[in-house]
This record gives C-alpha cells, sequence and structure tokens, in this order.
C-alpha cells in the first residue's frame, strides 16, 4: 500500500511540473509572438516613413531645391570618415550649388569652419528613375573655387544618397553620403565660400 501511494504521488508530482513547464512554454511562445507582431508593425511603420522621404526626396530634385547632409566622406583612396551632417553637404538652390566640407580639425580652413566651401551656377542637369525606382541625378557646377560634376545616385525606398564631386581639373574625387532632404527642411551651417 505504501508502495501505491509513493507511486501516485510521484506520479501526480511529474504531472503538475509537466503542466507547470507546459504553462511556462506557452508563456514564452506568446511573449514572442507580441515581440514579433512588434517589429513587424515598426518594420512596417518604417517603411512608411521611407517611402515618404523618398518621395519628398524626388520631388526636391525635380524643383532643384535639395540638400544632401552628408554623414560620411569617402576619399579617393577609400579612407572614410563620419562627420556632421550640417556642415558637410550638396546644396542645390536653382540654378545655384554649394559643395561644402569641414573636418573635425583645428585649423578653421578657408571657409572658417575646418574645411572648403564653394558656389558656382549648376547646369546641365539631368535626372531618371529606373524601373527600380532607383533615382541617378547629375549636374555641372562652375564658379570661381569649383568645376566640377557632381553625379547623385539614390535608391529606391529612403533618401539615403551617395553623391560623387569629380573635379574638372583634377582626379581628386570625393564621395559623401548622407540624406537628400528638401532646402526648406534642411539644417545646415555655410561657412566662408570663395
Amino acid at each position: 500500500m505504501k508502495k501505491f501511494i509513493a507511486l501516485l504521488v510521484f506520479v501526480s508530482a511529474s504531472t503538475m511540473m509537466y503542466a507547470q513547464e507546459s504553462n511556462a512554454a506557452a508563456r514564452r511562445a506568446d511573449r514572442k509572438a507580441q515581440r514579433d507582431a512588434e517589429r513587424a508593425k515598426l518594420r512596417a511603420e518604417e517603411q512608411v516613413q521611407d517611402m515618404a522621404a523618398y518621395q519628398q526626396a524626388v520631388q526636391a530634385l525635380k524643383n532643384k531645391q535639395f540638400v544632401l547632409e552628408a554623414n560620411q566622406v569617402i576619399f579617393r583612396n577609400g579612407m572614410s570618415a563620419f562627420v556632421t551632417s550640417n556642415t558637410n553637404f550638396v546644396l542645390m538652390n536653382g540654378n545655384r550649388a554649394t559643395v561644402q566640407t569641414a573636418f573635425n580639425t583645428p585649423y578653421p580652413g578657408p571657409n572658417g569652419i575646418g574645411g572648403i566651401t564653394v558656389d558656382g551656377n549648376s547646369s546641365d542637369m539631368k535626372m531618371n528613375v529606373d524601373k527600380k525606382g532607383n533615382v541617378n541625378c547629375s549636374f555641372s557646377v562652375q564658379g570661381i573655387g569649383i568645376s566640377a560634376q557632381v553625379f547623385i545616385t539614390m535608391s529606391n525606398g529612403s533618401n539615403n544618397a551617395s553623391v560623387t564631386i569629380s573635379p574638372n581639373f583634377n582626379s581628386k574625387n570625393q564621395t559623401l553620403n548622407g540624406n537628400i532632404v528638401p532646402l526648406d527642411q534642411s539644417n545646415i551651417f555655410k561657412g566662408r565660400s570663395w
């Protein structure tokens, strides 16, 4: 009889432990499903915001009223540096363009903020959108301190873009990566230009 009672207690305890483990597994599965649903919702919201930014950027390019606020500079030797977007930019306002770079150095540089600011007239702007929605834009900038070709590439679904500045008189190309924003939404600080 004692063996039967001990067996009954053992079976009851193991059944309760199994039930608790099943409940814990169900709770973990529910929490995982909730986290996955929240992540999917955040991804969907992010995609909607990115698409709205993309459409604004395309319209700003068409209107010739945009700023590419760069957060990374890639030099011709492949080295790169992260920079502040309000002092490193390519700006187009109608038929005027500005290219500015400013690095975090103790030297003020020609523009007073550690780099170079050049203004010029823009011309020959060509823009096309391929079948996938990727945007390619190019234009020339001619001024006292600059004579260059500017090539902008922006992927579909985001306002992230890359601009390559190719001077006409030397081979010191420079690439800036950042976001294209409409001119009226830009937050830039322009140094002394030459």
